[in-house]
């Protein structure tokens, strides 16, 4: 995954890290898998704070994160998940066979 690169937000993660943490752990009891915080920081960076406003509170951040909803960053991830590059296509044929034989 790609590292977010200079956000004027970034000052703030690890001031927001519980509230983070509380929201991803919301996903996991609704029962959509391990999101883990990091990821959910990037989803906010690059898409519900793309643009960025000067003297944003803390309590402004805090409400965005609280306010994300399941749909919104699942479509985020499908969306990166496909723009990742195949795997397959870096290997040759020799190494694509060995991964494909089965075991003796």
């Amino acid at each position: 995954m790609m590292e977010t690169k200079n956000h004027p937000y970034d000052s703030y993660y690890h001031l927001l890290e519980p509230v983070l943490e509380s929201k991803a752990e919301e996903f996991t009891v609704l029962g959509y898998g391990k999101i883990s915080k990091q990821n959910l920081w990037e989803y906010l960076t690059r898409k519900k704070w793309r643009k960025h406003r000067e003297g944003i509170r803390v309590y402004e951040l805090v409400s965005d994160i609280l306010s994300v909803k399941v749909g919104e960053y699942m479509n985020y991830a499908t969306v990166e998940a496909y723009k990742s590059p195949n795997w397959f296509t870096e290997l040759d044929s020799e190494e694509l066979q060995e991964l494909l034989e089965p075991k003796k």
